[in-house]
């Protein structure tokens, strides 16, 4: 079922961008990055659509009233607070729906590069037989794996750029410094005292960035090209939409000089 559904199609749709764009699989995970993207697109407005409700209840007469009366005592709040949002139909907890869904497709395109940029005779059988009829794989064997700096069927670790005798993990850096980015720019914000859904998104906002780039910097350099895309292009579309909350990412106030 999962070579089915998610890694016979990850690898031959892999192949014949690969092949449609000359050969170069660094542009071909490019491309599938952005096609992963406009697929997981219903989720994205999905997520706009629940961190929208959430903003507007957090404003309401009734979750202020919430606070006032709960105010000292935060096991009341948020049990309160819990009950609001399901009495409402918000889930705080939806928002987190798309990142959890990346998971199993993060897997997924590991799994799929790994077996496209097969190089031993039992590799490319393994290969073969995850190759639909209409892909002519042994025109495209050996697949170039090589990007940029990159070697895309190694981690950046193993050839990360030498700065002063030290490797230089470019890659992942660039990974954990877009994943923070983009989270703190997609968080709504939040001045109400023990939010459950607040506090565990400033959590995830911390360790998704730390994760990310552990991942990059150990596997597939690959997988950590295709973060960094899925993560501009992320950034790109939430601000061609309006919907990106630049005051958490530059949290600057300027007041008036009091006179």
């Amino acid at each position: 079922m999962w070579d089915t559904l998610i890694i016979n199609p990850f690898v031959n749709t892999l192949l014949w961008i690969y092949d449609v764009v000359g050969n170069n699989f660094g542009i071909a995970v490019i491309l599938f990055t952005i096609l992963v993207r406009l697929v997981t697109y219903p989720l994205t407005m999905q997520q706009q659509k629940s961190t929208k409700a959430m903003q507007d209840l957090q404003t309401s007469k009734e979750w202020q009233e919430i606070q006032k009366k709960y105010k000292d005592d935060k096991q009341k709040l948020q049990q309160e607070q819990m009950k609001l949002y399901q009495e409402k139909g918000v889930n705080p907890f939806k928002s987190c729906l798309p990142t959890l869904i990346q998971f199993p497709l993060m897997i997924g395109l590991y799994q799929a590069i790994m077996r496209a940029l097969s190089v031993t005779p039992n590799q490319l059988l393994d290969l073969i037989d995850h190759t639909y009829p209409i892909i002519d794989i042994t025109r495209l064997i050996p697949i170039n794996n090589i990007f940029l700096w990159l070697n895309l069927s190694l981690p950046e670790k193993s050839f990360g750029l030498s700065v002063a005798g030290y490797g230089l993990p470019i890659l992942a850096i660039l990974v954990v410094a877009t994943t923070y980015v983009q989270s703190k720019l997609l968080t709504p914000t939040s001045n109400t005292p023990g939010d459950q859904s607040a506090q565990m998104t400033k959590s995830m906002n911390l360790m998704m960035p730390l994760l990310m780039g552990y991942l990059s910097y150990t596997y597939s350099s690959g997988l950590a090209l295709y973060f960094l895309i899925s993560n501009l292009i992320g950034i790109l579309q939430y601000s061609l939409m309006g919907k990106v909350n630049w005051s958490n990412l530059i949290p600057l106030r300027f007041k008036r000089a009091k006179t």
